[in-house]
């Protein structure tokens, strides 16, 4: 990006220099560039936090898990195995939440673009005799004419 000084601009002015420090300007190209990379950082500083914070999720269920499983085998309690069964779910919601950050992750830093084409017109191109042919081989006008074959006297 090429710096313009204060002088040049004065200069272009007509107006009396007073300080002579160049200046940077940025095109709003280069500010959107810059905006995007950050988004991506904060993007990808998020999924990294919050990925964490999931994992340790799951990580602590599981070791509730354990331990409301002795409750529930020691004092066979129907409510304890309710309790039990409670965070089962909810830590397979917590996993299932976890797959999808990723897809949602994927989509924001755009790493994920497919791309279909769909073709609604198609196009023949030949004669309306052949596509009639070609739609309709038993009716078709070009049946096969069977070759006989010819001694030859040689």
């Amino acid at each position: 990006m090429p710096k313009f000084t204060v002088v040049k601009l004065y200069e272009l002015l007509d107006i009396e220099v007073t300080e002579k420090e160049p200046i940077e300007l940025k095109t709003s190209i280069d500010i959107v560039k810059q905006v995007k990379i950050k988004r991506k950082d904060q993007v990808r500083q998020d999924f990294d936090s919050a990925r964490k914070n999931m994992k340790e999720l799951i990580d602590k269920g599981f070791e509730s898990l354990d331990g409301i499983m002795r409750v529930a085998e020691a004092g066979d309690s129907p409510r304890a195995y309710e309790v039990a069964s409670i965070l089962i779910k909810t830590i397979s919601e917590v996993n299932s939440d976890l797959m999808n950050m990723h897809k949602t992750t994927a989509d924001a830093l755009g790493s994920n673009k497919v791309v279909k084409n769909t073709t609604n017109n198609s196009i023949f191109v030949g004669s309306t005799r052949d596509l009639q042919n070609l739609i309709n081989q038993s009716r078709s006008r070009l049946k096969a004419v069977p070759t006989e074959e010819v001694e030859n006297d040689s």
